[in-house]
């Protein structure tokens, strides 16, 4: 295709451009700071997100979402979920009726509880073509090329096989679906697991610990995304399972991460304000706490992150209590 527009040039949205160009004329990567995107133009490497990863020839770096976004055939939003609303806002005068907008923002919008797909209804109307791109990725294994599966869903088949047809390649294998719901949340509320993932890990709680965790924490994705109108077998794919397990098990997780250092007793302000890199579960817990009372939905492990993050309860005693509560049956 002609030219893709990726929106946010952080890390993921380095790597999505990196691994992209070869399947458009042209990309171009929008950054909200211009002083890092001059530099990334000038060294052809975005040391501030994604340092050691050449930009090709065809992707250019901007803070002109004007240039950004001319003749783009399908804009790609990147940026972090609590400045979704505000970049589409923008977005929207510079682009024609048939652009393909598509999500790749792995959260939840704070007071709406709005989706990203959601988030950009509700600004472009009823018509837009919205489609989600989610699943278990880490940017520098995809800007290195290592083999990675991702989702591309639509409420619209169509559009989901078009964005699928336009992505893949030898080292993106992306699959259509029809559940953008179950895709976002999945890829929203992994991140809060990850931090109790992070925090079990931290307090060297054991494989068993781990496994009870994850385990668990795909009951609470599925019982919130069907709650609000997702399919449970979406759940069991890449955008439930698949990106919980890669979330919680690896060190490359910022959300896990923020968990470690809890555990060793950092506090979170110190700990987010540590690195330019956005942690999504942190936000995505307060707004998942609110979902779950919208729903009636019981969410444990998210009620104790939530706890930690924001009550000042203790990694330790956040761990007591999701063991201490009362005995019921696996299934619910």
């Amino acid at each position: 295709m002609p030219t893709l527009s990726v929106v946010g040039g952080g890390s993921w949205g380095t790597a999505l451009a990196i691994v992209l160009a070869p399947r458009f004329d042209s990309v171009r990567l929008w950054f909200n700071e211009p002083e890092i995107a001059a530099a990334t133009n000038a060294t052809r490497v975005n040391e501030v997100f994604l340092p050691g990863f050449q930009l090709p020839a065809n992707v250019e770096a901007t803070s002109s979402l004007e240039a950004a976004l001319s003749g783009a055939e399908i804009v790609l939003g990147v940026m972090p979920s609590h400045v979704a609303r505000g970049v589409y806002t923008r977005i929207l005068p510079l682009i024609g009726p048939d652009t393909r907008l598509v999500s790749a923002t792995k959260g939840l919008e704070a007071g709406s509880l709005l989706r990203m797909s959601q988030v950009i209804r509700s600004v472009a109307g009823p018509s837009a073509k919205v489609g989600v791109l989610t699943g278990p990725t880490f940017a520098r294994e995809v800007a290195a090329g290592r083999p990675t599966a991702v989702v591309a869903a639509s409420e619209d088949a169509a559009l989901a096989m078009e964005i699928q047809t336009a992505f893949s390649g030898p080292s993106l294998r992306v699959y259509a679906g029809t559940d953008p719901a179950g895709a976002e949340i999945g890829g929203a509320l992994k991140n809060v697991i990850a931090i109790g993932a992070g925090i079990c890990d931290g307090l060297g709680l054991g494989h068993n610990a781990l496994a009870a965790l994850i385990t668990r924490g795909l009951a609470e994705l599925t019982r919130l995304a069907v709650a609000g109108g997702a399919r449970q077998e979406t759940m069991s794919g890449l955008a439930g399972l698949g990106d919980l397990v890669l979330t919680c098990t690896s060190d490359l997780s910022r959300n896990r991460q923020v968990g470690l250092k809890l555990a060793a007793g950092g506090q979170l302000g110190q700990i987010v304000s540590s690195t330019p890199m956005v942690a999504e579960g942190v936000k995505t817990t307060s707004v998942a706490m609110e979902l779950a009372a919208q729903y009636g939905v019981d969410l444990p492990i998210t009620t104790e992150m939530h706890a930690v993050l924001n009550q000042g309860r203790s990694p330790e005693e956040a761990i007591r209590r999701l063991m201490g509560r009362s005995l019921r049956s696996e299934l619910g």
